[in-house]
């Protein structure tokens, strides 16, 4: 069966920075290939991902993970019934959740002093004991529920309310349905009740520098503001490791599963493929641009990839990463990237043709390629796709996979496509 990938292989450089953190306190790294390189975690990567989603979608398409989940339904518990007091609306909010996912909520272990807590008498909402991911939609779905089967806020009218067999099924049916793109990308696990258990459709890769790296340590005093000409000497003295590096990020998105994670559009005059073609997009412009904020400022290592292939394959993702297994050799003026596109502009056709992967027709897996670089040093890639800007990019790739999802669509006799919006009105 034709299967829709997603291959996205970013080459970035950052200076002096600390990205990502080991337990104590040092950039996290990896042996690959016999040498130390820099790393950073796949999860500091998607963390921020998930952040940069907040520019680019509307928030009633994304998702919250946490611990106080009953504070979060409470929220909109309290929005559908202002009278409510808050401790009601938690209690309601509790019984709820509890409910539809089967776990089980707690009063937090911590005790809140009185002023500092969520109420002047320092209580708190129950937590659950793991972080539990909830769309907006699920959120406001329970909400309503809980506003529906409670009378006067009373926990107990609630309890009989979803004693009913059809109440307990929608209350389930809440979370199982109307996912978030972040929950829909990166997956969900409730441990508690594993049917609603969400797959994730998208794997990242640990990044890795294409080169070795060296830790260093910046050694810094702060001066006392407060101080005299007579008080000489620092009011602190420290040390903050960092390391710098050409990063090789990678990053694959099943747009199969996640069309089936989000299901497929809610309007009728809206396209089999638009839920799915517009997360693509969004996750496409956000795995690019994000960047973890360890030490952020500290460094101010801001900084924008040299160069992105972006690979639209049928039947399974590839890494790029053994492209660098031997380490990459420092240019003769200096640098890493001229040699890490050379070698890459090198690798990737050989392996595409030593698999058979060098067309899109029949068994092949070639597809279509872009290509986004910047300078003269990533001019090697050129060969690799068609060469496009950021924009350009996001929508040459979303309508690919809109055409492939609707074609796919098409031969089951699922509802027709119509015709696609722009990216910028989708995430205005």
């Amino acid at each position: 069966m034709t299967r829709t990938i997603l291959d996205i292989h970013v080459l970035q450089t950052v200076p002096p920075s600390n990205l990502n953190r080991d337990d104590t306190g040092a950039p996290k790294s990896a042996v690959y290939g016999g040498v130390r390189r820099a790393r950073v975690s796949s999860q500091a990567w998607k963390r921020a991902t998930r952040e940069a989603f907040d520019d680019l979608l509307d928030p009633s398409e994304l998702g919250v993970r946490t611990k106080k989940v009953a504070e979060v339904v409470a929220e909109q518990i309290m929005v559908r019934d202002p009278s409510l007091p808050e401790a009601a609306a938690w209690e309601l909010a509790a019984e709820t959740v509890e409910t539809a996912t089967g776990s089980k909520l707690n009063a937090p272990k911590r005790k809140n002093k009185a002023g500092s807590g969520d109420d002047e008498t320092g209580e708190s909402a129950a937590e659950s004991s793991y972080l539990m991911f909830l769309s907006a939609r699920q959120v406001g779905a329970l909400a309503a529920l809980a506003v529906e089967g409670a009378k006067d806020g009373d926990r107990k009218t609630l309890k009989e309310f979803f004693k009913v067999k059809e109440n307990k099924a929608r209350a389930k049916k809440a979370v199982e349905t109307g996912h978030s793109v972040d929950i829909a990308l990166f997956g969900r696990m409730v441990a508690d009740s594993t049917d609603l258990n969400v797959d994730a459709a998208t794997q990242v890769a640990h990044a890795l520098s294409v080169h070795p790296v060296e830790l260093e340590s910046d050694y810094f005093t702060a001066v006392d503001d407060r101080n005299t000409n007579a008080e000489t000497g620092a009011g602190m003295i420290g040390t903050v490791d960092f390391n710098s590096a050409t990063l090789y990020r990678y990053a694959a998105v099943d747009v199969d599963q996640l069309q089936r994670n989000l299901g497929p559009g809610l309007r009728e005059d809206q396209s089999v493929s638009a839920p799915a073609r517009h997360a693509v997009a969004a996750f496409l412009e956000a795995f690019i641009t994000s960047l973890p904020t360890g030490k952020i400022n500290t460094f101010g290592n801001h900084t924008l990839p040299a160069a992105v292939v972006v690979k639209l394959r049928t039947r399974r993702p590839i890494s790029f990463v053994a492209a660098f297994e031997r380490p990459v050799r420092q240019g003769e003026n200096g640098g890493f990237l001229r040699e890490t596109c050379d070698r890459l502009a090198t690798y990737v056709p050989g392996l595409e043709e030593a698999y058979g992967l060098t067309g899109s027709e029949g068994h092949t897996d070639g597809g279509q390629s872009w290509v986004l670089r910047v300078g003269a040093e990533t001019e090697a890639l050129a060969a690799l796709g068609t060469e496009v800007t950021l924009p350009a990019m996001v929508k040459a790739v979303a309508d690919a996979v809109a055409e492939r999802l609707e074609e796919a669509a098409a031969g089951q006799g699922k509802r027709p496509a119509t015709e696609h919006s722009e990216y910028t009105e989708q995430t205005a």
